[in-house]
């Protein structure tokens, strides 16, 4: 008899967005016409099209696929060098920061990385994660059984909570017992905060000297607009014996339906194996990706490299101004309400406290109901996110003024 994998049966009902999708979906069977008018600010997806250069260089690597002198099938198993190179001069070696060829890993998303790195760790790791935090990093360390059990107060009682909130400033404490598996993502989803050099080299030293592991989702890097917040890791001193470093295209360049992305993984950073023996992750990382992954298509990873060019930079870098722009918009409006707000700084997210003391999911009923606007519970980003709220700048500038107009009538 073929068994599941009962790790499986511990998940809570539905993903969070899963939950979210379907709320809407009956909202919009009970309100055909009312559902016309939705405005989502929930889910990142984004809104405005691929930059030129992009599409140009995918338009040219499908043509060379189209003949057979320039055809090609099964790419590298950890992308092409066209594209690792310029990752790594444009977005490390430009920044100080010098990385083998061999640690750059091209993918297809990081939340696939992100979700998959868990599997290189034993299963008795002990894994911290930030609190409220992007869900993904719980379940998939739950479906792998390291978290436990989910008790009734939302919380795993095998990991390690460290609570972000308005009282920390979103800065999360060291853990008050030792930990294998720290997860970070800064700039952060959901709350839109950062952390500076200093603040991030306390991580880096606590990993150090605990012989534990850093999983750092830098996907919304290219956001951040205040000097003094570092864009990876890696700019912090000893980072690259202990971090993992993912990034992806999809928030930058609009790959969300294009998919890629990259992982780096540093030499230097070692776990113990079955007898004691030190083995590198960067080996490990390796060995799983040819297993399982067979690469990211010849004209995705063409259309990511033209990110680089000077033309796909300054491209790109309208875009971003773009959702920065409508995050100053919301953040503005909501302010202008009486409404206690963060980030959409050096983040496009927006994270704001439910009015009047309601619970997240309430709140997400209310804007539903009365301004045909989907968001985020923050509940749903774990039990710190309680009374808490996410928008997304990734909308259009119209449906965006439009949202802050509704917010308003709604007092």
């Amino acid at each position: 008899m073929a068994k599941a994998n009962p790790n499986y049966s511990l998940l809570q009902g539905s993903y969070l967005f899963a939950e979210i999708a379907r709320r809407v979906k009956e909202f919009t069977e009970a309100n055909p016409d009312a559902a016309k008018e939705l405005i989502r600010l929930g889910i990142g997806d984004v809104t405005q099209p691929l930059a030129p250069a992009v599409v140009e260089a995918m338009h040219a690597a499908v043509d060379e696929m189209a003949r057979a002198a320039t055809f090609r099938g099964y790419g590298p198993d950890y992308g092409y060098d066209f594209l690792v190179n310029a990752i790594r001069e444009f977005d490390y070696g430009t920044r100080g920061i010098d990385l083998a060829y061999d640690e750059v890993f091209i993918s297809d998303g990081s939340k696939c990385d992100v979700g998959n790195f868990q599997e290189l760790f034993s299963d008795d790791c002990v894994v911290a994660i930030t609190d409220p935090v992007y869900p993904v990093y719980v379940d998939t360390n739950a479906m792998a059984g390291r978290a436990g059990r989910l008790n009734d107060s939302g919380m795993w009682d095998q990991l390690i909570y460290l609570p972000c909130h308005e009282e920390n400033g979103f800065v999360p404490s060291l853990p008050a017992v030792p930990v294998d598996i720290i997860y970070l993502c800064y700039p952060n989803n959901p709350t839109g905060t950062t952390l500076t050099y200093e603040q991030l080299k306390v991580w880096v030293d606590y990993a150090k000297e605990n012989d534990a592991v850093i999983l750092y989702d830098a996907a919304y890097r290219a956001y951040i607009t205040q000097p003094g917040i570092p864009r990876s890791i890696y700019e912090v001193e000893g980072a690259d014996e202990v971090a993992v470093e993912f990034c992806s295209f999809s928030k930058t360049a609009g790959f969300t339906g294009t998919r890629c992305a990259y992982t780096v993984v540093p030499h230097k950073i070692t776990v113990a194996g079955a007898q004691g023996e030190r083995l590198e992750l960067n080996a490990l990382w390796k060995r799983r990706q040819s297993t399982k992954f067979n690469g990211v298509s010849y004209p995705v990873q063409r259309g990511a490299t033209a990110i680089y060019t000077p033309e796909g930079q300054k491209q790109t870098e309208t875009t971003v101004a773009y959702y920065m722009q409508n995050a100053r918009v919301i953040g503005e409006g909501l302010r202008a309400q009486g409404l206690t707000v963060y980030g959409g700084v050096d983040a496009p997210y927006i994270w704001l406290k439910a009015p009047q003391g309601m619970d997240s999911w309430a709140f997400f009923d209310l804007l539903l109901n009365e301004a045909r606007i989907v968001g985020t519970p923050g509940a749903g980003f774990g039990p710190s996110g309680e009374g808490y709220f996410r928008l997304t700048a990734f909308n259009t500038r119209e449906n965006t003024l439009k949202a802050t107009e509704r917010f308003a009538r709604i007092g």
